[in-house]
């Protein structure tokens, strides 16, 4: 059977992309370089432990993604709201959450964020603004509009942000929330990583249109297709979507074009792809995009290395952290729970 073909790149011209250009310095994009390098090696570690069964359950990582998770985390304040996928760690860690909490959250230790409780799928932490990711797909994009509706009634200057992949695109309850959301001119942002696969079937199979961005234009909401690797790009469409919000313009939809390099979950056989297209994606993903662009710009490829020595080194103590920390006691069973 013939393998699915798949767009070669994301489209150097885009369609309706957004206004906002940004050229940021070089000591930012240091920073943000290090923070991507950080999500991609602590996922890749996941990865490693799954394999090696140390990790229960089901894992999904988001390997490519880094681009949005730095791009949306850098435009917005600490106190805005964020809400996520269960392949949510790239969010999170974006947000600033300790890799040692998340390692250990993810193999279900006491030092985990909800002292392993949460797992995988449900990252949650409220002194960063994130609110939750779901397992439930797009069930947390109502929830994000929900927190921008309550910041209104409040009088809080607080913007929040959802991330949801192409697939959710289809459940009803997304459009049911567009179309609230822009009625009432809500503060939020709705960011679709398209990472032109939902699961293992290709956006050509179940999407009638080819740009995902224009099912949204029917609300009358300002709708925008950008490159999501681009971290720049992504940076200052969110920014500029972010002032919209805090005006009182009301809500922004985001289609940022991506690829997971990565399968749908730990133990994927990638049956529905070729190495060839995988092989072909690494020139575009947003390490590479961000790298190459440094290097352009004058930082040497010493100083990168620098950097990636200094991730190395921290992510192997977080994950010697997380692999020596306690398992929770069978008493936490009965505790952070809701009784009646």
């Amino acid at each position: 059977m013939t393998k699915p073909s798949l767009q070669a790149s994301i489209p150097s011209a885009l369609a309706d992309v957004a206004t906002a250009k940004v050229t940021l310095p070089n000591d930012e994009l240091l920073k943000m370089y290090r923070s991507m390098f950080l999500i991609r090696r602590v996922e890749e570690s996941l990865l490693e432990l799954a394999e090696s069964g140390k990790i229960g359950g089901a894992m999904h990582t988001a390997i490519g993604h880094e681009g949005s998770a730095i791009g949306a985390a850098w435009a917005l304040n600490k106190t805005d709201y964020l809400t996520c996928t269960y392949r949510g760690h790239h969010h999170s860690l974006a947000r600033g959450m300790d890799p040692k909490r998340a390692i250990a959250e993810v193999l279900g230790k006491a030092t985990g964020f909800a002292k392993g409780k949460g797992g995988s799928m449900h990252f949650v932490d409220p002194s960063l603004g994130l609110m939750g990711a779901n397992g439930i797909v797009g069930a947390q994009v109502p929830h994000a509009t929900g927190m921008a509706l309550a910041a209104r009634i409040r009088g809080e200057d607080r913007v929040a942000i959802t991330f949801f992949g192409d697939g959710a695109l289809y459940q009803g309850l997304m459009h049911e929330t567009f179309n609230m959301a822009q009625k009432w001119k809500l503060p939020v942002i709705f960011y679709c990583e398209n990472n032109r696969y939902s699961e293992m079937t290709p956006i050509s199979r179940t999407s009638s249109v080819s740009e995902i961005y224009n099912f949204v234009k029917a609300y009358g909401m300002v709708s925008v297709q950008i490159n999501g690797n681009d971290v720049e790009v992504v940076y200052a469409t969110v920014k500029e979507a972010a002032a919209r919000a805090r005006a009182g313009e009301g809500p922004t939809f985001i289609e940022g074009l991506t690829y997971r390099l990565s399968g749908h979950m730990a133990g994927d056989l990638e049956t529905y792809r070729t190495s060839e297209e995988i092989e072909m994606q690494k020139q575009y993903e947003p390490l590479a995009v961000l790298q190459q662009r440094l290097i352009e710009r004058g930082v040497s490829e010493d100083q990168l290395e620098k950097i990636r020595a200094e991730v190395e080194a921290e992510v192997e103590a977080a994950v010697e952290f997380a692999q020596d920390s306690p398992w929770p006691p069978i008493a936490e069973a009965y505790t952070d729970v809701y009784k009646v």
